[in-house]
């Protein structure tokens, strides 16, 4: 999953104890390596390190998901095609936030500019490589973007520019929006699990 999903499934202000913790350390996690970099962290955002990791494992061993990279595989994305379903499913997750979103009350733009504040006022926790990206992050307001298919594909496109290696991935955003339907039902299908399994890990 990409960075709408995590921060989402890092639980609710209300809820979720360390919730601020939780989020700080599920973010921070895209640059934390083993063992050595869960432990220089706090306890409460170690946590937040090993949801991520968990999200990640789960969403890769998942068959839907499984269903959904050969699928991407077979339009020619490759090695890529795990990294277009994670930007993918975020797409969809974003543009149908309300009903994916625990809180109806919170639309997308308003979570969104609360997780940038949360994790800019954060900020120098974070590995300095995500500390330049949250800014970007947070100017283009990248969340938001990716309710829309121009936004879905300016990730992906971010991505070939910066990886000489992934140019394949400038194609993926158009690969799966030619195949959206079969997308969306590999989502809906998915999602209630994932979040069912990070919710019974945050209770534990």
């Amino acid at each position: 999953m990409n960075f709408l999903a995590h921060l989402l499934l890092s639980g609710s202000p209300a809820t979720t104890p360390h919730y601020a913790d939780i989020v700080v350390g599920n973010f921070a996690a895209e640059a934390v390596r083993g063992r050595a970099g869960l432990l220089a962290y706090p306890a409460a955002v170690q946590q937040g390190i090993q949801l991520h990791r968990f999200i990640d494992s789960f969403t890769d061993s998942h068959p839907v998901v499984r269903r959904t990279t050969a699928r991407l595989r077979a339009a020619g994305l490759g090695k890529w095609a795990g990294v277009v379903a994670d930007v993918g499913y975020d797409h969809l997750l974003a543009r149908d936030f309300a009903r994916y979103h625990p809180d109806a009350a919170e639309p997308l733009p308003v979570f969104a500019q609360r997780l940038y504040a949360l994790l800019h006022q954060r900020r120098h926790e974070l590995p300095e490589r995500l500390q330049e990206m949250l800014h970007y992050m947070r100017l283009h307001d990248w969340l938001t973007g990716y309710a829309q298919p121009a936004g879905f594909q300016r990730a992906l496109l971010g991505l070939s520019r910066r990886v000489p290696a992934a140019a394949v991935l400038a194609t993926g955003a158009a690969a799966f929006l030619a195949e959206l339907p079969a997308y969306e039902q590999d989502f809906q299908e998915f999602w209630p699990e994932l979040r069912a399994a990070v919710e019974g890990m945050l209770t534990k």
